[in-house]
């Protein structure tokens, strides 16, 4: 009896002295994003943000000491394997929360399943306003469709003082459809008249036939939101036929190969994005300096920066909660306010969507030049607990 209540003393202790020790086990998030597939700049821009990440803030000695760990998996730019990767990720892989690299498309079929484990998921550049709508876990690091229509709308009406519009979209991808939408409304509303609509689907070859009737029209600007695949086929067609007009797209043009794919052909166009690579800050200027060293001298596109931002939110509400118990961890992300990103000052709104700024680029001679910041103007207000700002071959692509 004796020996027994000496082990059962000791073993009581160990637990009572193990329960004292703080967790230094790993955490482990999860990554999925388009690495081989139509959209493969996009995924793996956003893998070497993400990773770039958490190796700084591992070299810093991890969140409360707990280094972390990213599971990558590819979705080959599929909704349905985006949303199987998913299921592996929170069933076999045991993730605390989720980054989902690229496209709109493979977010919203990731979302249901997120949302329904309470896993939170982090979409870099899903630019859909559908996505944060599937639940409450479902967050989002860009801003929305609605805004980045209405930045181009108003800068070419504005800055570019064009009374007539034509455009020219891809019928079939909820970006493009999206985004047609919100440019037409508010180049209306500004006062100014769509000449003409004209669609296709992505992959197609020749827009000869849209491209002319677009020229018959007299446009003094051509609005092409899709994605560099397409975009640069319509392009050099479009000069091909004598349109010289400006060409206005959005964040679908920010890839490493548009310049290699589009050549002059770009020159004069303008695009919206999330952050200009040239921009003297000290913080992007850090942010573009490392990510060249660490990649080959490869310059960071939207998506890197986009992922890079997601992945410190993400580990900035992981510090702020102190655990990565869902629902806290959920909270965190919502409480999210005034973060210094790379891509802007970024807060959440009421529906998790990031309240930032966009910029507009103007393309020539194989440079993104900066023309100018337009803030969002409407704000939805986000929780008010306040968080700390932590120290090609030519490829289709599916909904952004």
């Amino acid at each position: 009896m004796l020996v027994v209540l000496a082990l059962a003393f000791s073993c009581s202790r160990e637990t009572g002295e193990n329960k004292n020790q703080p967790d230094r086990s790993r955490i482990k998030i999860g990554y999925f994003g388009d690495l081989s597939g139509p959209t493969f700049n996009f995924g793996q821009s956003a893998m070497n943000g993400v990773l770039m990440a958490a190796d700084q803030i591992n070299q810093s000695g991890g969140i409360n000491g707990r280094r972390i760990d990213v599971v990558i998996t590819d979705d080959k730019g599929s909704p349905e394997e985006a949303a199987q990767l998913t299921a592996k990720l929170i069933d076999q892989d045991k993730v605390v929360a989720i980054i989902a690299g690229g496209t709109s498309g493979n977010s919203r079929a990731a979302a249901p399943r997120a949302q329904s484990s309470h896993v939170p998921l982090i979409s870099p550049s899903a630019t859909d306003p559908a996505v944060t709508l599937v639940g409450d876990y479902i967050f989002r690091a860009c801003f929305v469709d609605e805004f980045q229509g209405e930045v181009m709308a108003s800068f070419a009406f504005n800055t570019l003082k064009a009374q007539k519009a034509a455009i020219l979209f891809d019928f079939n991808s909820p970006y493009g459809r999206g985004l047609t939408n919100f440019f037409q409304d508010s180049f209306k509303r500004l006062g100014g008249m769509i000449v003409n609509e004209q669609s296709y689907a992505q992959g197609d070859a020749d827009f000869k036939g849209q491209l002319s009737a677009i020229r018959a029209a007299a446009p003094d600007v051509v609005y092409i939101p899709g994605y560099y695949g397409d975009v640069t086929v319509i392009a050099k067609q479009a000069r091909q036929l004598g349109l010289t007009q400006p060409l206005l797209g959005g964040d679908g043009w920010d890839a490493p190969e548009l310049w290699q794919l589009g050549g002059d052909a770009l020159n004069g166009s303008y695009i919206s994005t999330h952050y200009s690579v040239d921009d003297p800050s000290p913080a992007i200027r850090s942010f573009v300096d490392e990510y060249m060293r660490r990649y080959g001298m490869l310059t960071p596109d939207a998506h890197a920066a986009l992922a890079y931002d997601a992945a410190r939110i993400l580990f900035d509400a992981i510090a702020r909660a102190a655990t990565i118990d869902g629902p806290k961890l959920r909270e965190a992300l919502a409480a999210t306010k005034d973060f210094n990103g790379v891509t802007g000052m970024i807060s959440m709104d009421a529906n998790r969507n990031a309240v930032k700024p966009a910029v507009v680029l103007k393309l020539m001679d194989v440079r993104f030049i900066y023309q100018e910041t337009i803030q969002p103007t409407r704000v939805a207000p986000a929780p008010a607990t306040p968080s700390p700002t932590p120290s090609p071959s030519r490829r289709s692509a599916t909904s952004r």
